[in-house]
Parts: C-alpha cells; structure tokens; sequence
C-alpha cells in the first residue's frame, strides 16, 4: 500500500460509501470530508466542524469503519482533523470510535425505571443490553489487572461453564464498569442469540419497587429470569434491603441453576459487605471473587498515553510523568484531566505543557510533596492517631492495645519505606525481624476483612500526605 495515495484512498471509500447512504446525506456529510495523510495503518481526514465530527461519530461509525477495513485493510484506523478555530485555523487531532459492531450504541433508556416487560422483548435481538460499545477489550488497558482482564476474556468466550458467578471488586473508577462492558461486549459478538443484560444494582431495585407498586411483579420477574448474562454493577447498593435482596436471591438461584452466567460487580469484596445477607455473600463466593486494583504510576503513564493518542493530543513525556505522579486515585480522574488539558488548550490557544499541567492539577487534584516518608513520621502519626505517647509504643508493653498499635506502625513502615524489617523492628521496640513480618501479616489480613480496621489505616495515611 503507497502510503502518500491517501487521496485514491479516499476515493475508493467513497463509492462504497455513496452505495450505502441517500444521496443527500452523501453530499451534506462526506463530501466535505478531505484525506489529509495516511500512515501506519491510519488514514486522516478534515473535517469542518466538532458538531461535523461528533454526527459522523454518531451516526456513521461503523460505517466508516467497515469501508476502511474493506477498502484499504483489516485494522485500519481512522483519524479526525478537526477545525476548532477557522480564524486562526486550529484544528484538534482525534482518533475515530472503535466501537463493537455486535452493540448498538447507547441511547435514551426509556421507562427504565419501570418493571421490565418480557413480552416487550421476544427476541435476543429485541433486548437492548444497555452495554457501552466503547467500552471493550481492545482499549481496557492491562496492569495490575491483568488477571481480571483475563478472567473476564475466559468468561466472554465460554459464559456459565468458568466462573458462574463472576464477582469483580474494588474501588470507584478502577474499571470495572469498563469490563463488565467488554466482557457482555464480547459475548454478544460470539453469541449473537444469548440475552445479555447489564444494569445497574440501583435500578434493578428502582424496578423491583415499580413492580410490586404496579402489581407486574411477576413480569419483571419473568423478564430477569430469561436473561442469558445478567450483569449488574454496584451490587453493594442491595445492602440493607432486605426485600431486595430476597427477589435478587431468586432470581439469582434460577438463573444459576440453569446454566446462566452472572457477573457482579462491588466497591469491596464480599466478606466486607455490611447489611447483606449471609445466603446471599455465600453465593457470591461460588464462583470466582476478583480485585481490580488501583493502578500503579506505570500503568497510570500508559494509560494517560492511551487517552493522548485517542484525542490526537501532544503532550511531552515529562508532562505525563508529572501527571502520573500526582493523579493517582482512579482512571476516571486521569482522564478527566486530559479532557481539561484539552479544553484549557483549545480556550486559550496554547500548547499543552508543564505550566498548564499544573495550573489544572492544583484546581483538581491536593498535591503530595514527593518527599519521602520516613519511619519517624510513621511512628509519630501512629501515636498521634491513637492518642499513644510513643515512649509507650518503644516499650515492653504487652497490652492487647499497645501491641496492635504496634503492629499497626510496623505494617505501614514495611508499607511506605524501604528499611528492612530487622530495622523496622529495631527502631519499633527493639523487636526481631519475625515480629515485624509477623505482625505485617496480621495487619494485612485485618485490612482485607475488617472495614473499621482498614479505614483506620486509611486515615492514618491520609495524614502522611499533610506534611
């Protein structure tokens, strides 16, 4: 393929286009299109508008996707030149949606509050699954969880005979969501006649309320009872309702027990579920129970580099850096600053770069100095925490309280530094190496099934980073 005939390129996509639209579409939205290059399997275009760019994005998508993979090759990548500023002619870089074509994109959910009706839905291909098409495995980003990831692609091509039930834990914005989507995403593209269903917990209960007020109980009933890959995120909203939870355990039960796949997603892990009942946390644990991780700083770098390529952006390697450093809480968040980068960008016509990257972080994000944590600050914010003298914590003391706050400097000092655990020990109470280990595995145990303690350890962090 000659690399510099983007315009024959073009051209070519554009007989099957104007085969595959109306004739006034054909000249109102793709003849104002101009092929601007084509390199490393990426064919760019002009486009006059972000309004243009955003119809075309709606409404043409897969589309132009199959003309490019027909036409020019299989992957073939479409990109955006975008005119943001016609007076000074400034455009934005932008890269096309890969969406799956086995998925309609997501549109207004209709009475979605309201008992699902299963009569409304004869057909698989009647169902909307409310999935997000752009949510896939081509852009979940690997990392710390790659063994969900992994899972997850085990379950897509092989659903009830794995892991039934998937259970997926872990904090707001680590990307859940995103793989519960790519997961119904790609089951629907090997199994076009299965009913997958992804909703969330809150609705589901919205609904089950809507059903007993409208007396269709047994419709909505029936209706989840014929879903195939029932998905439902947040399921830690069921807590404490108890009625709820008795019409998901059935539903759950007869869904289980005929070979359908059910996949649950949580802010925490079941054992730390508070006001679920017990039959329920034991069901969740049948199948397979695993953790999306926050994501580290290289995985943060990675997927800061994903997002700039996607939005054509141009940002210098330190700029990421900084960004990776100091953003570290969800990917939600990282990408909400390169959406602000960008609009600060455009708003004020000037480059990406490490003034602004600060200016919009300061606004967002408290800064942590990147000064590192030593064991005397652990040990005085410990202390300081439990309203402990620390002449108390270096003692002999073998009170059940002293030894646990103990154990608790120990653990985040084994946590937060690089000093060995005979020097950990050394310097808290004068104990051995095997106490800190020791107590460094009661602590983390403690965290992964106790909430009081693990929102101790939390706060207690939190006062590092006010130094």
């Amino acid at each position: 393929m000659i690399e510099n005939d983007y315009v024959g390129l073009w051209k070519r996509c554009l007989q099957m286009i104007h085969d595959n639209v109306p004739e006034t579409t054909f000249k109102t939205w793709f003849e104002p299109i101009v092929p601007l290059k084509y390199e490393d399997k990426a064919l760019t275009i002009g486009v006059p508008s972000p309004f243009f760019y955003e119809f075309l994005e709606d409404k043409f998508a897969e589309l132009l996707r199959a003309t490019l993979n027909k036409q020019i090759g299989e992957g073939t990548r479409l990109m955006y030149s975008v005119l943001t500023d016609k007076t000074n002619q400034i455009s934005v870089n932008l890269e096309g949606t890969n969406r799956s074509s086995a998925v309609p994109a997501s549109g207004v959910i209709r009475d979605g509050n309201k008992a699902p009706n299963p009569m409304k839905a004869p057909a698989p291909q009647d169902l909307d699954p409310h999935l997000n098409p752009n949510y896939n495995f081509d852009n979940f980003i690997k990392g710390a969880s790659e063994f969900s990831r992994t899972v997850g692609e085990t379950v897509a091509k092989n659903p009830a005979k794995t892991f039934n039930p998937l259970f997926l834990y872990g904090p707001s914005g680590v990307g859940k969501t995103h793989l519960t989507n790519a997961i119904g995403t790609r089951i629907k593209e090997l199994y076009p006649e299965k009913r997958v269903l992804y909703v969330s917990a809150h609705l589901l209960q919205v609904q089950y309320t809507d059903s007993v007020r409208t007396n269709n109980y047994n419709s909505f009933m029936k209706f989840y009872q014929n879903i195939d890959v029932l998905i439902v995120d947040d399921i830690q909203e069921f807590a404490g309702l108890s009625k709820t939870q008795n019409t998901f355990f059935h539903i759950f039960n007869h869904l289980h027990q005929n070979g359908k796949q059910l996949i649950l997603t949580s802010d925490r892990a079941p054992v730390m579920l508070q006001g679920m009942e017990e039959r329920m946390l034991t069901r969740f644990k049948w199948g397979l129970v695993a953790e999306l991780e926050k994501p580290d700083k290289e995985l943060r770098k990675n997927i800061l580099r994903n997002k700039i390529h996607r939005d054509g952006l141009n940002i210098p390697e330190r700029v990421i850096n900084y960004i990776a450093e100091n953003v570290n809480e969800s990917v939600r968040e990282l990408e909400g600053i390169i959406n602000s980068l960008l609009a600060q960008s455009i708003l004020f016509k000037r480059e990406i770069d490490m003034d602004l990257a600060q200016l919009i972080i300061k606004k967002a994000v408290r800064i942590i100095e990147n000064k590192p944590l030593d064991i005397d600050t652990i040990i005085t914010k410990v202390c300081e925490h439990y309203k402990l003298d620390e002449s108390v914590l270096h003692s002999k003391s073998r009170k059940r309280e002293v030894v646990q706050i103990r154990q608790m400097a120990m653990f985040l000092a084994k946590k937060h530094t690089d000093i060995s655990a005979s020097k950990i020990g050394h310097l808290i109470g004068n104990r051995d190496h095997a106490t800190v280990l020791h107590a460094c595995k009661i602590m983390k145990d403690l965290v992964e099934v106790n909430k009081e303690v693990k929102e101790e350890v939390e706060k207690i962090e939190a006062s590092f980073r006010v130094r």
